[in-house]
C-alpha cells in the first residue's frame, strides 16, 4: 500500500516521544549529512535514519545542519532536531568562579571544570590589549575577571573566557562608582584592590564596610594596612599563617609595605568592591575574627588585645 508524501512527512515529524534524558552529540565542520544522521540515530536522538534523510530531502533541510556541539533529547520530534541543529547554538558548560580566587585558583578551576590548561589561562589574562582595555597598567588582570557562574560553550577557548569574566566585571562596576573614588583620593585600581583584600577577610556580608572603615581609617592616618590576605597571596597560596610570614619581603606583604600592594590579591564580589567605596563611618582601627567568622572592631590597641584574650579564652573554655 503507497503511503503520500504528506503521511510520510507526518510520520518523519513524529519521531519518538521526547524524552527528558538528553545526549551531548557533536557535529564535526564538514561532516557530511548521511554521517550526521548516523550520529544521531547511535545516540538516540531519531529512530531511523532513513525518514530522517527522506524529510530532510524532501523539505530541502539537509544542508541547514550547523557544525557544533549539541545537547539534544532522545526521541525528539524531527522538525525539533532540525530547528535545533540549524540553530548553531551549541551545548553550554556551567563554570563556577568562587568569591576571593587567586588568579592562579581561578585558572585551576577552569581547567578542573573545562579542561582549559591553566598555563592558557593565565597567558589569556595577560593579554596587552584586555590590559589596556582595563586600564590600570597592571601586568595581569589579577582582579578584575569577575567571580561567578558562567554558562560557556563547549569548546570555548582560554582567551573568550577571560573577556566573558572581564566584561561580567565592567557590567558589575557602577558608572557612579568613578566619581565615588574620585572623592575618595582612590583610582578604579585602588578600589579593585582594597576590595579583593576585603574579600579575603569577609565571612559576613555585615562586616564588609566595617573592615573596610578599619583600612580606609589607617591609609589616612598613614598605618599599614597589616591585612593578613596579603601575605598569603604573597606566599602563592594558601596556609596557615606563622610569624615568620609577616617578615616576607615581598610588594603585596602590607606588613612590610606602606600604602595599597600594586595590585589586586584576588577576584572581589560587587558586594567588596561597594564596601571598599561606602566604608562605615568609623573610629576602629583594628579587628579580629572570631571562631564563627564575625569580627570584633577595636579603637586601640589596648580594646584590639582585650578582644584578642575574650576570643582565644572563649576557644579554650
Amino acid at each position: 500500500m503507497r503511503r503520500t508524501v504528506g503521511a510520510l512527512l507526518v510520520l518523519a515529524a513524529c519521531g519518538k516521544p521526547a524524552t527528558r534524558e538528553s545526549v551531548r552529540v557533536t557535529v564535526p565542520r564538514g561532516a557530511g549529512f548521511t554521517a550526521v544522521s548516523e550520529s544521531l540515530q547511535v545516540h538516540g536522538v531519531i529512530g531511523s535514519t532513513r525518514w530522517f534523510r527522506l524529510y530532510a530531502r524532501l523539505r530541502g533541510l539537509d544542508r541547514s545542519i550547523q557544525a557544533g556541539v549539541y545537547d539534544l533529547p532522545r526521541g525528539l520530534a524531527t522538525p525539533d532536531v532540525f530547528r535545533m541543529l540549524a540553530s548553531g547554538s551549541t551545548a553550554l558548560e556551567r563554570l563556577v568562579i568562587p568569591e576571593g580566587s587567586m588568579l592562579t585558583e581561578l585558572a585551576g578551576a577552569v581547567e578542573t571544570q573545562l579542561g582549559i590548561p591553566a598555563d592558557s589561562v593565565l597567558v589569556a589574562a595577560r593579554d596587552a590589549a584586555l590590559l589596556d582595555r582595563v586600564g590600570a597598567g597592571a601586568a595581569t588582570l589579577e582582579g578584575y575577571l569577575y567571580p561567578s557562574t558562567y554558562h560557556v560553550r563547549v569548546g570555548v577557548s582560554a582567551t573568550e573566557v577571560v573577556r566573558q569574566m572581564l566584561a561580567e566585571f565592567e557590567a558589575r562596576w557602577r558608572p557612579a562608582w568613578d566619581a565615588r573614588a574620585d572623592t575618595l583620593g582612590l583610582t578604579r585600581h585602588d578600589i579593585v584592590i582594597l576590595a579583593s583584600i576585603i574579600e579575603g577577610e569577609v565571612l559576613h556580608d555585615r562586616d564588609r564596610p566595617f573592615v573596610s572603615s578599619v583600612y580606609h581609617n589607617r591609609l589616612r592616618a598613614g598605618w599599614r594596612l597589616q591585612a593578613d590576605p596579603t601575605v598569603i597571596y604573597a606566599l602563592g597560596r594558601r596556609r596557615r599563617l606563622f610569624q615568620k610570614d609577616y617578615a616576607l619581603a615581598s610588594p603585596y606583604n602590607t606588613y612590610q609595605i606602606d600604602g595599597l600592594p600594586p595590585g589586586p590579591i584576588g577576584a572581589a564580589s560587587a558586594a567588596s568592591l561597594a564596601a571598599a567605596l561606602y566604608p562605615a563611618r568609623t573610629n576602629f582601627f583594628y579587628f579580629v575574627a572570631r571562631a564563627d567568622g564575625h569580627h570584633v572592631f577595636s579603637r586601640t590597641l589596648r580594646e584590639h588585645n582585650a578582644a584578642i584574650a575574650r576570643i582565644r579564652g572563649a576557644s579554650e573554655r
